[in-house]
């Protein structure tokens, strides 16, 4: 099946891992996309980057923006649209339409969630963004009405934004004796997101100002071969410990907290865990990470450790 691409995107036959990841990140590449879904959610992201970046395509940064959001309103017009043809129930299907733009929560695909709700058994209670009222030992009671239910499931599983001790369950303290919520409690504070300044040795990973992946495999082998490459280098030099300096801790910071061309889309977005539930502090899914993308954050430590010299840190 033939695709046709815009001509900002150069050809380039990087492996096909990377390849991905660049058009995630809306840098330059080719690649055959062959689900409509994916490839139209993509259609966004390219246009959004072109608006962003003077000069990548011919057209002017406005008329580029503009695009964009017309592509963004029309994948959310086809969402609405599978609801209301899927669901058989109005009310219902109405409760069910997405009412924000395609990259304001996490993009899904699944076959069997929407006729889910022509079950018989099946019910849609909206508890319009209060939650529930309580529950007691057969129901959920919602605006005074009980539903009973037989099983009921805790989905607690996107906590996103929260301290980052309470995340992990378990508090680390540092020289002197402070510890790191307090440290962080403004936001996080690293280096290249690894390292911490008065936290020798204690090496992060994860979504840790970092450059975040939609291949958490790919990420997190980026982070593994840095952080093995910092170890040795500490051994080579005899030393005992390893920490950022706190100028170098701090521009890491500003860079990272910097606006990118997600931030005033974000900024229009419902509460989700990718705005940090609204607050706009930077402590959203896709806010404190490095800006370019996965692929150029690793390019960057590629570049860094070639240098040599350890810029940014303290080995002693």
């Amino acid at each position: 099946m033939a695709h046709s691409y815009p001509k900002f995107l150069a050809p380039q036959m990087p492996s096909a891992r990377k390849n991905t990841l660049r058009i995630a990140y809306v840098q330059t590449a080719r690649y055959n996309v062959r689900m409509k879904s994916w490839r139209s959610l993509f259609l966004y992201a390219l246009l959004a980057a072109a608006a962003f970046y003077p000069g990548v395509a011919a057209v002017s940064a406005q008329d580029m923006a503009l695009m964009a959001e017309i592509a963004d309103f029309q994948k959310m017009n086809e969402i609405r649209e599978r609801v209301a043809a899927t669901v058989g129930d109005s009310a219902t299907a109405d409760a069910l339409k997405p009412w924000y733009g395609q990259w304001c929560k996490r993009p899904t695909f699944n076959d069997d969630y929407l006729p889910t709700f022509n079950r018989p058994s099946v019910k849609l209670v909206d508890t319009k963004g209060k939650g529930v009222d309580r529950i007691s030992e057969h129901a959920v009671i919602v605006d005074g009405v009980a539903y009973e239910v037989d099983c009921l499931i805790f989905a607690t599983g996107f906590e996103v934004g929260t301290a980052y001790t309470r995340r992990s369950e378990f508090e680390v303290y540092g020289r002197d004796g402070r510890s790191l919520t307090d440290c962080w409690a403004d936001g996080m504070k690293t280096f290249h997101g690894f390292l911490s300044h008065g936290f020798p040795n204690l090496f992060h990973m994860g979504l840790t100002q970092t450059g975040l992946a939609p291949n958490f495999t790919y990420m997190l082998n980026t982070q593994s071969q840095h952080v093995a490459h910092l170890v040795s280098q500490v051994k080579a030099r005899e030393g005992r410990s390893i920490e950022p300096t706190v100028d170098a801790e701090a521009e890491w910071v500003r860079l990272v907290t910097g606006k990118t061309l997600m931030s005033d889309y974000l900024n229009t977005c419902t509460p989700g865990y990718y705005n940090g539930e609204g607050r706009q502090d930077t402590n959203g899914f896709l806010d404190a990470q490095y800006p370019h993308g996965a692929v150029a954050f690793r390019e960057m430590l590629e570049r860094w450790r070639e240098k040599g010299d350890l810029e940014g840190l303290i080995i002693e």
